[in-house]
């Protein structure tokens, strides 16, 4: 500043000219810039998940976190997309079996799934070396691996038995790290019960993510290295849960001898299966149970004769498959802003108004599906690669709010000491109505005719899918009406001897 400037604003100032000087010194630089405003709400932004994973990892093991991340974003999320889109490939090209029969082999790779109770009574009561999680993560890696291996070495070889038996294998694995994972949501949800929807989303996010990643890449690798190649890739993801088994911490769960590891066994066997059978016949137990079935079981997939039509050079569109595996990748993103939807917006509603709007949207949005087979989107001026688009997103957004309350609700039912095995029986009833959806989808497809080259009534069976989903409706009494509801185990508080796991809240683990 020069001193003329100076000596104008000592001259139009009613203060001495020290206390101007001063005053001149205590601001020597302009005002915040606009742009530093705008990078304060971003910046935010972009802290915000940070810190929120911050405040998980202060109340939660941190190694429960890394399970959450590498079962459900790189094995359920990363795994299970590639999976889909490369199966459907694998069983369209190289084995060039029927949409009905591939409709049916889809239904025997949820067969694990239905098993879910299995893995989960194994990680509950029969622990492997005093262990009772990491055997069974590092089991789920070695099958997935070799399944996986298997199946990519045999190529175009391999029958369809064998293949069939080779990818329900890796679906195997897939089931028992869930499985393992899962009896640690269930537990640190029952101690934790204000974190429970919050332990959801993260799963929600990270399982959202990695299905963005599994099918953006399954196109381009389905197109560079075949179907059977492409599948070995899911050894990758097998293997992290190897990983995952040796670094987890754990304590013993036996010191004892062996006489008294038996019984100790017999014991929680017992006490587990008491402790089920007691605990399902709670009205708030059975009854959103049978519903979460019906809600499956009755939306028919008729994922494969879609499948087969928009990737028909003649019937349908002729979707490339890059173009494939990228509407299923933005129709992960959608499901991210699902997650985020219920976490932000929908997450203190009542279980029964909020699966009532999400199950009606549910079945109207699968209209959509209708008027992309019957191409009226052409009539409006809708190129078909834009609308599929629209319909995966809607599908997919529509589709996580209506799942993540009743998972939330799911883990509020499971009695402490059995978590993992029934939380398990709680979601084989999900992979059971999953498989009814899908050999439902196999019948109707059959039944009127929907083969590799016949789709002149593929539009009837979304129809007769959509009316299903719609109806689904008259069971919603069946579900309570309640943001919170307490555990069915009141009278089944089944502790298991040495229950020491170190994927329990920080406080818990002090007191232990």
């Amino acid at each position: 500043m020069s001193n003329l400037e100076t000596q104008h604003l000592i001259d139009s100032s009613n203060h001495s000219s020290a206390t101007t000087v001063a005053a001149f010194q205590h601001h020597p630089r302009p005002p915040p810039s606009t742009n530093s405003k705008l990078l304060r709400p971003i910046t935010s932004l972009i802290l915000q998940p940070l810190q929120w994973l911050k405040m998980l990892s202060s109340e939660l093991n941190p190694s429960f976190i890394l399970g959450i991340f590498l079962v459900y974003g790189l094995s359920q999320g990363f795994s299970a997309s590639f999976f889909k889109v490369v199966t459907d490939y694998y069983w369209k090209d190289v084995q060039k079996v029927q949409p009905s029969k591939v409709q049916v082999f889809i239904g025997l790779y949820h067969i694990p799934w239905v098993m879910k109770p299995i893995w989960g009574l194994m990680t509950d009561v029969f622990p492997v070396m005093g262990y009772k999680r990491r055997p069974y993560f590092i089991v789920a890696g070695v099958v997935g691996v070799v399944a996986a291996t298997m199946v990519a070495q045999g190529g175009a070889r391999v029958g369809v038995g064998a293949a069939l038996w080779c990818l329900i294998a890796i679906a195997a694995g897939m089931a028992m790290a869930d499985v393992t994972i899962d009896a640690c949501i269930a537990r640190n949800s029952i101690e934790m019960k204000a974190l429970a929807p919050d332990m959801q989303s993260l799963c929600g996010v990270c399982s959202s993510v990695g299905a963005l990643v599994g099918y953006s890449t399954s196109g381009f690798f389905v197109h560079h290295l075949g179907p059977q190649i492409a599948l070995g890739l899911l050894a990758i993801p097998a293997a992290s849960q190897i990983f995952l088994g040796f670094v987890i911490y754990e304590k013993k769960t036996f010191d004892d001898s062996s006489a008294n590891k038996k019984q100790a066994i017999i014991e929680n066997l017992g006490g587990a299966l008491k402790g089920m059978y007691e605990t399902i016949q709670f009205p708030q137990v059975w009854k959103p149970s049978l519903y979460m079935y019906l809600s499956l079981a009755l939306s028919f997939s008729t994922h494969e004769g879609q499948f087969y039509w928009y990737t028909d050079p003649k019937a349908g569109p002729a979707f490339s498959q890059e173009l494939v595996g990228m509407v299923h990748a933005i129709g992960a993103l959608a499901s991210i802003v699902g997650v985020l939807i219920y976490h932000k917006l929908l997450k203190d509603y009542s279980f029964r108004n909020l699966l009532f709007f999400a199950q009606l949207v549910y079945g109207l949005s699968g209209m959509l599906d209708l008027m992309f087979i019957l191409r009226w989107n052409l009539a409006i001026g809708l190129p078909d690669y834009l609308f599929v688009v629209l319909e995966e997103c809607v599908s997919r957004i529509v589709s996580r709010v209506r799942w993540m309350p009743m998972i939330v609700l799911s883990t509020t039912l499971c009695p402490i000491g059995i978590e993992g095995t029934f939380f398990a029986l709680l979601m084989s009833i999900d992979s059971l109505g999953s498989l009814s959806s899908k050999w439902g989808g196999a019948i109707i497809l059959h039944v009127f005719h929907v083969t590799r080259t016949d789709f002149a009534n593929l539009w009837l069976v979304i129809l007769i899918r959509n009316f299903l989903r719609i109806a689904t409706l008259s069971f919603i009494f069946l579900v309570p009406n309640t943001d919170r509801l307490e555990p069915g185990s009141k009278s089944t508080d089944i502790e298991t001897n040495g229950d020491n796991l170190q994927l329990l809240p920080l406080k818990e683990r002090d007191e232990v």
